[in-house]
């Protein structure tokens, strides 16, 4: 008796019911469009600015739904300067971050080439360029050997181990790559939307690489969704919207492994999510909005480098309390100096001092 979906006798013809997914499918084109719309309203440098916001978090959540944590000031930095925005002074990313966003920009800014098993070796090893994996050197650039055993998906402590699912045998992965990427590139007459849902499970259900197949599928959902919208902005961040519904995601995602070939569930889970994550883009379009009007109220005001820094270091979503310590280390200055500056912008009313108490005073960012 088959334990996973990739040893039914079928594999992979997948199969669901249309009659289901229609009104859902239906719903995230309009939804798609709509933002669309919205967004080539702005112009080309809100829609630019909407761009990196977008890239910037979807790199970011990508990395944390496997544990990992990315610097965010890195990682935008990373994005402009390989996009080519101006957004001031850039901080130096390491070769990971570089890494990782290259993967998604290629995905993203380059839909419409092949997805070939060439392009996926290249986003394997932009993903560890040191041949490392946390502490663990592991294959990269090709498909998994093996040699330590089965590929499995195992949660729990030592002794206490469970095992979700296990993979199919690496002797299989020649052939089962090719079949999909075959599907991928060949399939006609099947909506990019949905294509990106099916996609997702049949990668990660063949996990072909010794780590980094979460990443690697999303940024494939990510380009069929490109190419679904035929653009290569992005206003929504799918990967986020899963990170907030990961465990969601994983409990079904397993569901689905040791289910059938019918995939009407996990479809229609997956339109859902991207719904919701096409809502939530009106998050980023505030904050773009949000800063847009900053500067053309403030625009023709005297800024010195360092406060025009910290500002838009506000604007983009500065994390925690802003205090004269932390505008010294951002600023690279010295703490009378923060200081200095900072009662300068609240003297003109773009920063105000908040009312709670505590060991540092902190500020906030006046918004008209």
């Amino acid at each position: 008796m088959a334990r996973y979906i990739h040893e039914l006798a079928d594999w992979p013809r997948f199969a669901w019911n249309h009659e289901r997914l229609v009104g859902l499918l239906a719903s995230v084109r309009h939804r798609q469009g709509r933002l669309l719309g919205r967004m080539e309203a702005l112009g080309f440098p809100l829609r630019s600015e909407a761009t990196l916001q977008t890239l910037t978090l979807d790199v970011l959540k990508s990395s944390e739904i496997e544990g990992e944590l990315l610097d965010r000031i890195q990682v935008r930095s990373s994005i402009a300067r390989k996009l080519g925005l101006d957004i001031g002074a850039l901080a130096p990313a390491d070769r990971h971050v570089d890494g990782v966003v290259e993967m998604m920009l290629d995905a993203t800014q380059n839909h419409g080439a092949p997805l070939t098993a060439g392009r996926l070796f290249g986003w394997h090893a932009a993903l560890f360029p040191t041949g490392y994996a946390g502490m663990h050197r592991i294959l990269v650039g090709r498909w998994r050997d093996d040699g330590k055993g089965p590929m499995q998906v195992v949660s729990g402590g030592y002794g206490k181990e469970r095992v979700h699912f296990e993979a199919p045998a690496a002797e299989r992965l020649n052939q089962e790559m090719s079949s999909f990427l075959k599907w991928f590139e060949g399939v006609e007459g099947l909506d990019p939307v949905l294509k990106a849902g099916v996609a997702h499970l049949w990668f990660v259900t063949l996990h072909p690489f010794e780590d980094g197949n979460g990443r690697i599928a999303r940024a494939i959902g990510d380009l069929a969704l490109a190419r679904s919208e035929q653009s290569v902005h992005r206003f929504y961040s799918l990967s986020a919207q899963i990170r907030l519904e990961r465990k969601t995601y994983y409990d079904l995602l397993e569901l689905t492994q040791k289910g059938g070939l019918d995939i009407t569930g996990w479809l229609e889970w997956f339109l859902g999510c991207l719904g919701r994550a096409i809502d939530s883009a009106e998050v980023t379009l505030g904050e773009v909005l949000r800063k847009a009007r900053f500067w053309q109220i403030h625009g023709t005001e005297p800024f010195n480098e360092r406060q025009r820094l910290l500002v838009n270091r506000l604007l983009d979503g500065f994390e925690g309390k802003l205090t004269s310590s932390k505008w010294a280390k951002l600023a690279r200055c010295s703490q009378d100096t923060a200081l200095r500056d900072i009662l300068e912008l609240v003297d003109r009313g773009v920063l105000v001092r908040d009312s709670a108490g505590g060991r540092s005073t902190s500020y906030s960012l006046v918004v008209g």
